[in-house]
């Protein structure tokens, strides 16, 4: 998606890293990866805002003409509210990212007990 529609923002929809009107969805907090705001493509469809229905989509107005590919590509995908985040492959992927919370018994990335015992 290219950060000129992405400018085109709308409300952030998460409460301290987490979307708490998704049950599944995952917690982002302490994986650096930043939760952005729903925004408008260049079709004039709202991504990310969790309602999936928007009076532009092509969904919303299919006919016999229309060639699937429209729906293709970033711009169809939000890289923070999709549901691909709910999955345990995913999900994983997010707990790979955190660090430990051991503070303040622990060095924050070096292991020095390793080997030791």
């Amino acid at each position: 998606m290219k950060k000129e529609n992405r400018e085109k923002s709308i409300k952030p929809l998460d409460i301290d890293e987490t979307l708490p009107h998704q049950i599944s969805a995952p917690s982002f907090e302490g994986t650096g990866i930043k939760m952005e705001a729903p925004f408008v493509n260049k079709h004039g469809v709202v991504i990310g805002d969790s309602m999936y229905a928007s009076r532009n989509s092509p969904l919303e107005n299919w006919t016999d003409e229309t060639n699937p590919e429209i729906m293709s590509g970033d711009e169809w995908v939000h890289p923070t509210n999709d549901i691909g985040w709910n999955t345990s492959e995913n999900k994983e992927l997010l707990e790979k990212k955190r660090k430990p919370n051991a503070a303040p018994f622990m060095h924050p990335s070096k292991d020095v007990g390793k080997g030791t015992d």
